[in-house]
């Protein structure tokens, strides 16, 4: 490693020690405590702050989740990044990343989408990148294509972003009715560049195409409609759209997150987690957590699950406490037992941001 190691730092990170031994020994160290680490000296903070650091870790095999989340200020209307951090009392926060752009307040909330350690964030037809690991912004390509009601997945190294691209009229009924006819542009993370468009001019939805949420699974794209004859699935190996299975349509799925090929989500009105797996194409409730959704969750309107790692996710949720809103996060462990059901165990929950001024808009997490 020490030939690839640039001496850059100050002073030596530990004295007495070479600094390529010093960064093994901090890579090591859980990324909880980098902020901390920070404050040691400036070449500590050097260190934190650059890749080398998040290289060797990848080296070793040591990474670890971190959540980013898209937040809209209820006063200003600006959608701003905010990132899970631990503090020193041992409580998790939510906290602006200042060096981080603002997102267009016409943009949905389905704009960004993490590609290992970077986000990739899409403005109306511009859009950029963000390194997780230095908090760093590159512009990309702009989206070749202008597109409304967009939704933003990633598979493997490629992101694909569908929406509404051209509008056309059909007659039916004795009237005229408004017909979208869905484009498909897709962004190579690799070669930094985008494919050729891809437009599906038979796409049977109609007035209102809009998504209320979108996951990967198995390799395609699942697009929830707000209604069931709009809920759709992209296989883009085949680039062939089929209409979604009914199993999987049947449930008002929204805020979901996909955990080890399962997709999970929040039902606000049944109070439950569900569950619904691919292979079994059967939906079931996640066992364990009944006292959970019922003391903690019970008057949200709203939830978002994100997927947190192996065997676990984060759900945010909002509660009103001490008379204020606030944002909480629980970190909520899975379980699969011997006969296949399937358990849940609340790790810790959090009130994550707390004067009640800002609206969740997205969350993701990045592998660093």
């Amino acid at each position: 490693m020490s030939e690839n190691m640039e001496q850059s730092f100050d002073s030596p990170l530990i004295p007495s020690l070479p600094d390529d031994l010093a960064v093994d020994i901090v890579a090591r160290v859980p990324r909880s405590h980098f902020p901390t680490l920070s404050l040691v000296s400036k070449s500590f903070r050097k260190l934190i702050a650059s890749s080398k650091l998040y290289k060797r870790r990848s080296q070793l095999g040591i990474t670890q989740h971190r959540l980013y989340a898209v937040l809209r200020n209820r006063s200003t209307g600006d959608f701003s990044f905010y990132i899970l951090h631990k503090n020193l009392n041992g409580y998790n926060r939510l906290v602006a990343v200042r060096s981080l752009p603002f997102i267009s307040s016409r943009a949905r909330g389905s704009c960004c989408v993490p590609v290992g350690s970077k986000v990739y964030v899409f403005n109306d037809i511009s859009a950029l990148s963000f390194d997780c690991t230095s908090h760093t912004v590159q512009c990309i390509p702009d989206i070749p294509q202008r597109m409304s009601y967009r939704e933003v997945n990633a598979i493997g190294k490629k992101v694909y972003v569908i929406g509404d691209a051209y509008c056309h009229y059909v007659q039916e009924g004795g009237g005229w009715m408004k017909v979208w006819r869905k484009a498909v542009t897709v962004f190579d993370t690799e070669t930094q560049s985008w494919e050729p468009k891809l437009v599906k001019e038979d796409m049977p939805v109609s007035v209102g195409p809009f998504w209320s949420d979108s996951v990967v699974m198995e390799g395609k794209i699942y697009l929830k409609g707000c209604s069931k004859r709009s809920s759709f699935v992209y296989g883009p190996e085949e680039r062939k759209w089929e209409v979604m299975d009914e199993v999987l349509n049947s449930k008002e799925w929204e805020g979901a997150c996909v955990v080890d090929g399962v997709l999970y989500y929040h039902d606000l009105y049944k109070k439950v987690l569900r569950a619904y797996d691919p292979k079994l194409t059967c939906w079931s409730v996640v066992s364990g957590l009944e006292e959970f959704f019922a003391v903690e969750t019970g008057r949200s309107r709203w939830s978002r699950t994100v997927n947190y790692g192996p065997n676990k996710l984060a759900l945010f949720f909002p509660k009103k406490q001490y008379g204020e809103k606030m944002i909480r996060c629980a970190e909520i462990a899975l379980e699969r037992s011997q006969g296949g059901e399937i358990w849940g165990k609340v790790e810790w929950c959090h009130i994550v941001i707390g004067d009640g001024l800002f609206d969740m808009v997205k969350v993701v997490a990045v592998t660093v």
